[in-house]
């Protein structure tokens, strides 16, 4: 694994895990702040990732991140199984959209390729999240948590373009 890539690996799982339990305890209320913060943080990791492991078992490597973030917030609330559940199901068919998405944008610039990519995999986790974790279809949840991500992965795209290039500098 590329060295660089281990601190955004950890703070991938780590902001997951924090997102997961998070709305194990406060529900839905909590979804815009997780969206803009925490997932929109995510998705951008994954952007960055996505470079440095290009043809590097990046499929697996994903997938294994997903699982693992959502088996830490298993681990550290049983209660929020079913929202670790959500997450994992919700972030595996977003991440590959989002890396569908962002393979297709491949010749554009990094913040657009990112962004791009970032609003179908918002979609993508939008819809498929808060009606698992919730059990039903909330338009009102949906709505916010797209805005926010979009609006939190434009915002976290940026700043790890400046701090965490794709190439050790």
């Amino acid at each position: 694994m590329h060295s660089s890539a281990l601190p955004l690996v950890g703070l991938y799982i780590a902001a997951i895990t924090a997102a997961n339990l998070l709305v194990a305890e406060f529900g839905p209320v909590i979804s815009p702040l997780n969206a803009f913060f925490l997932i929109g943080l995510d998705l951008s990791l994954r952007d960055r990732l996505h470079d440095l492991w290009a043809g590097r078992q990046l499929w697996p490597r994903m997938l294994g991140m997903i699982l693992l973030a959502g088996c830490v917030s298993w681990v550290l609330n049983p209660a929020a199984g079913i929202i670790a559940i959500a997450s994992a199901v919700a972030f595996s068919v977003s991440g590959a959209v989002d890396a569908a998405t962002y393979h297709l944008l491949r010749r554009r610039p990094y913040l657009l390729r990112s962004n791009g990519s970032n609003a179908a995999g918002a979609l993508t986790d939008s819809l498929i999240f808060p009606t698992m974790a919730f059990g039903a279809f909330l338009p009102g949840v949906v709505a916010l948590q797209f805005i926010a991500k979009l609006a939190g992965g434009a915002l976290w795209a940026w700043l790890i373009r400046k701090f965490a290039p794709a190439t050790p500098r």
